[in-house]
């Protein structure tokens, strides 16, 4: 990249990185129904270091309202059922030797609606992301208008277009969130 134009799609593939967190951070809301990836964010502390549950065990729904896990390493068991019960996802591992069962309960009217606001949160934390983003393409331009790498016409062109980008993953964003909140309140 020269210091004359503006790296598109390195902005684009920031911003898109903020969509993914959140599409990995929304996984992890528990929606009534068991879901593998409910498990994602939970860290085992395993051989000293904070390890993801994936590396440690193996995630499985065998049934709509049950998952389990089992755990490779006998000497780990104690370690995972104590990841779960910290995760705050609300399931509580029944230990059968190196398998845990987690079965799902049934969310209540309280808890679907902590869990959008969770969601929302989620997204909101996103849709910052993607500002950060923004505002680091338009101090770029304003730096390459300074320094007479471009014109205050191309400026104001590409400025528009960064805007153009960031409101489309906005709008993701929010649709990402809606389907998310549906999904969740519905019974």
């Amino acid at each position: 990249m020269s210091d004359t134009e503006l790296d598109f799609d390195d902005l684009k593939r920031r911003m898109q990185g903020a969509i993914s967190v959140l599409k990995t951070e929304l996984g992890g809301l528990r929606t009534g129904r068991a879901s593998a990836s409910m498990l994602d964010p939970v860290l085992v502390n395993a051989y000293g270091s904070l390890t993801p549950l994936s590396q440690v065990a193996t995630v499985s729904v065998p049934e709509p309202r049950m998952i389990s896990v089992q755990v490779w390493d006998k000497s780990q068991v104690g370690a995972v059922e104590k990841a779960i019960r910290e995760s705050n996802l609300g399931l509580n591992p029944v230990v059968d030797g190196t398998l845990l069962r987690l079965p799902v309960p049934e969310l209540n009217e309280e808890r679907r609606l902590d869990l959008v606001k969770i969601a929302h949160k989620y997204a909101e934390q996103a849709r910052i992301a993607v500002r950060h983003v923004r505002r680091d393409g338009m101090d770029m331009l304003k730096k390459m208008e300074k320094d007479g790498n471009i014109s205050k016409d191309a400026h104001h062109d590409a400025g528009e277009s960064v805007q153009k980008m960031t409101d489309e993953m906005i709008l993701q964003i929010d649709d990402i969130v809606a389907k998310k909140e549906t999904e969740i309140t519905q019974v």
